[in-house]
Parts: C-alpha cells; sequence; structure tokens
C-alpha cells in the first residue's frame, strides 16, 4: 500500500451533472447530495483519503438498481455499491465521482430452502442479521469476517472470516448470484444445483470482483446445519512459533476444527484492555470444534495431546456459550483493541496468506521485522488456512512514519508472495494492494483487465479498483 498509488481519476462532469437531476426526479428523497451523506459513502476504515460520490441512491429492490444504472450507463457516471463501508483496501471510495448505491434497505431474505440447506438473500443484509433470521430453522451461515458485513460487500471482496479453516470462504458457499452489468441487464450466473458444467463459472467472476463488473441484487448461499454441540477454549505457548507448529501440525493430521485463530503477545494484551480479558500475555490460540458431545471431546483430547507435544501449556476448554461469545467477541474486535494502544492514532490492517506449511516461517519474520523497525502491530490470524493479518498503528500525519508503514506493507507482501502465498487472503485488492497484484499474478492481470472491458467498456462498475487502468483491446 502506498498513497501515492490511491489515484483521483478523470471525472465526467458533463454526465454527473446530467445524472443528478434525472436520479432526484426517478428517486426523491431516496437520492440525497449532502456533503455528509456522501462522506459517510467514502472510504474511512483505514487511512486511505476518502473520495466522496456525487449523490447516493438508497435503493429497495432490483428494479431500482437497473434504474440507477441504465441512467448512469447512458452518461458514462461511475456507479459504487455501498454495503456496510467495512471493507480495508479503499472498495467504496468514488475516485472519479459518480453515484454511490447503498443496499441498507434491500435486506429481504427471497427464500429458504432447508431441505436443499440453501437461501436466497438481497445483498445489504448482514451476516448477523441473517442468522437470527435462520436461527430457528436449525440452519446457519457460516462464513463471519470481523465486521459484521454485508452479503453483498462479503461476496465482492471473497471474504472469509474465522470459520474458514472448516466451512470455507464466500467462493465455496456461494452458489448462484443476480447481478446487474454495466447494460443495465439483470443476469443470473447459475441455479441452485450444487453442481454445474454449464459453460463458464460466471458465480465466482463475480464472487471477488469487488463491483468491478456488475452490481449484485441477489446472493444464494450455501447454509449448514447449527452443531448439536460447540466448545472451545484457549490455549498459550513459549513463542510464536511453537503455536504456528501447533496449528501446523492439527491441519496436517485431519482434525476438523472449526475455528483456530492466532494471537500474538501485543495482540492478547490490546484484547485484554480493550474487552476485558485476563488472559496471560503471551502467544495464545483460540480454538473452537464443531459437532456431538463424542467428537467433540476426541478432537478436543488430539488437539491437547498437539499443544503438549508443541510445549504449549493447558488447554482450557468449555462448552458454555457465555464463555465463547466472550471470548469470540474480542477476537472480532481486535482492530478497534489494536487503535486503542495508541489513542488518536490510525491504523492499517493489511493481510497475507501462505501455505499451511509457511506459516511459522512467514509469521515469524513478520514478527521480527516489526521489532527491527520500531513498529507497534499486533499479528493475529485465521491460521488454520495460512492467513494472518498485521495492525500497524501509527501517526498518520507523520511523513516519516507514513514512509515506515508503508515500506513494512510492502515487504510483508513480497514475503508472502516469495512463500508462493498471496498478497491478500480475505481483504481485496481496491484501492491499497493494486501494485502487488502484477508480481503476484503476471499476465493474467491483462487477461482480466480484458474481461472488465469487455463487460464494462465504458469503466463505468467501481473504476479505480484492483487496477488504475484498462488495455487497449
Amino acid at each position: 500500500m502506498a498513497l501515492a498509488d490511491i489515484r483521483r481519476g478523470t471525472r465526467n462532469d458533463t454526465g454527473i451533472a446530467a445524472a443528478l437531476p434525472q436520479l432526484a426526479s426517478r428517486f426523491g428523497p431516496r437520492f440525497q447530495t449532502g456533503e455528509a451523506i456522501r462522506a459517510q459513502h467514502a472510504h474511512t476504515t483505514t487511512y486511505i483519503p476518502a473520495q466522496l460520490p456525487d449523490g447516493v441512491v438508497f435503493v429497495e429492490n432490483a428494479g431500482d438498481v437497473k434504474a440507477v444504472v441504465a441512467i448512469c450507463a447512458a452518461l458514462k457516471v461511475p456507479v459504487i455499491p455501498f454495503g456496510t463501508g467495512s471493507s480495508l483496501e479503499g472498495q467504496v471510495n468514488a475516485p472519479e465521482g459518480g453515484i454511490s448505491i447503498d443496499f441498507s434497505n434491500m435486506k429481504r431474505v427471497l427464500s429458504v430452502n432447508a431441505e436443499d440447506l440453501d437461501c436466497t438473500v438481497e445483498p445489504g443484509i448482514t451476516r448477523e442479521e441473517l442468522n437470527l433470521y435462520l436461527r430457528d430453522t436449525g440452519l446457519f451461515f457460516p462464513i463471519d469476517p470481523g465486521a459484521n458485513a454485508s452479503i453483498g460487500g462479503m461476496a465482492s471482496t471473497r471474504a472469509s472470516g474465522t470459520n474458514a479453516v472448516r466451512y470455507g470462504t464466500m467462493k465455496d458457499n456461494v452458489l448462484a448470484v443476480t447481478a446487474v452489468t454495466a447494460t443495465g441487464e439483470e443476469i443470473r450466473t447459475a441455479r441452485r444445483a450444487r453442481k454445474s458444467s454449464a459453460g463458464y463459472d460466471l458465480t465466482r467472476l463475480f464472487v471477488g470482483a469487488e463491483g468491478t463488473l456488475g452490481v449484485l441484487t441477489s446472493v444464494t448461499l450455501r447454509l449448514q446445519g447449527i452443531p448439536a454441540v460447540i466448545a472451545g477454549g484457549i490455549c498459550g505457548f513459549p513463542t510464536l512459533k511453537d503455536a504456528c507448529n501447533a496449528v501446523i501440525m492439527t491441519i496436517q493430521l485431519g482434525i476438523p476444527v472449526a475455528r483456530i485463530e492466532l494471537l500474538n503477545t501485543l495482540q492478547i494484551k490490546a484484547c485484554n484492555a480493550y474487552s476485558g480479558l485476563t488472559l496471560p500475555e503471551q502467544p495464545t490460540l483460540f480454538v473452537e470444534f464443531h459437532g456431538n458431545e463424542e467428537s467433540v471431546r476426541l478432537q478436543s483430547e488430539e488437539f491437547g495431546a498437539i499443544v503438549a507435544e508443541c510445549g504449549g501449556g493447558e488447554f482450557q476448554w468449555s462448552a458454555d456459550a457465555d464463555e465463547r461469545a466472550k471470548l469470540w467477541k474480542a477476537r472480532h474486535n481486535v482492530y478497534w483493541a489494536s487503535k486503542a494502544l495508541r489513542p488518536g492514532y490510525e491504523a492499517i490492517a493489511t493481510d497475507v496468506c501462505v501455505p499451511i506449511s509457511r506459516l511459522a516461517d512467514c509469521v515469524a519474520e513478520t514478527e521480527r521485522d516489526i521489532e527491527e523497525n520500531g513498529l507497534l502491530a499486533p499479528i493475529v490470524g485465521h491460521a488454520g488456512d495460512g492467513n494472518f493479518h498485521v495492525c500497524v498503528v501509527f501517526d498518520d500525519k507523520d511523513p516519516v512514519q507514513i514512509e515506515q508503514v508503508e515500506a513494512f506493507v510492502g515487504r510483508l507482501a513480497a514475503r508472502a508472495l516469495a512463500m508462493d502465498g498471496t498478497c491478500t487472503g480475505e481483504h481485496g485488492i481496491g484501492q491499497g494492494k493494486q501494485r502487488f497484484l502484477p508480481d503476484e499474478l503476471g499476465g493474467a492481470v491483462h487477461l482480466m483487465q480484458q474481461i472488465k472491458q469487455a463487460l464494462d467498456p465504458d469503466d463505468i462498475m467501481n473504476p479505480g479498483k484492483i487496477f488504475s487502468s484498462l488495455p487497449s483491446i
């Protein structure tokens, strides 16, 4: 990430000026142009500067989305989808101005097919709202990023979370989407069947596209049965590498752990202070098992033996729902806990992912890098799939600190790529990680740009994200 990479594109002032009155006429009070509303729909989660849209439309159904896109497409005005604004790489910024499409009024559950373990929802519903709706069916949706993100945003950034080691990521749990393309047409990428060989896999083309190919209007999701028994616990280790080795051994032995989260010493200190925990300040694993009483007991015993072999302390586990909820709430609040270490300072939450066998090496080298450069940067990770996060807390008014932090993020990405990993496991590219994408994928980036230009020749769909320019074809 580098601020120098965050570009402000060329505005189509004539088109924008023509679009605003048309949208006002079509949507009335559901179209807003006040600066406060527009500022709320620009990027504010990290230190990437906010780039405001020219207006915000609060859509209520797919017909509204089609109408917005039709007006904007005719005038070549950018459209930027907005769920909850929790993305971390500038995905909701408007570098060329344009219209933000707010999905906070599109939260309906369109269908639940309990026998088939799937549901279809509108993109504005959040993961917590969906699971509250599903609670009485005995089913749940397992993907849980740190924020209470919208399902549409989670699909668009290919999000995952603490449950990914058992249940996969959004890529694995989205069966189909409907989307409005740059032509204003609404398409459906697949049916509800669990597998298909019918043509290109358009579902996975839109999942992770960060709104650059179309605007999602519905998402069909896989569901899971709520486990009969959920038990979890914690265990501390002398070193971060010992904790990582326990994770590696757990995965390699095939123990079906549902969650296995890694927190380094500084992150535990931050969580204790922010969330009222009293954990020993040492590298720690948060673990959870799902199943029946017998399977959970056996899994816990097997994991306890691994912990002992790797030099860890006593594995303390519990099936008490309140105890587990407090622990995982603290885990999901690590961003705010990290920022609280130095009040008034900014934070960059960045992530990489490496093959599980390289996790210990990558984390150890990263912690050494942090120490050698005098950074304040807790580490937390979805260690079961090799994905970890670093939250660097710094003075965003100090050019020297900005340069140090950006250099660190660059080294972290290069380190992950050198281990055949990725520069982002779940945050996406957005604006902040564009410089690393060619190093990771080489000529495949050019193919992505060609797909983007073929589907969106006027570059109105969330422009300036993933890559800042398109080739001539």
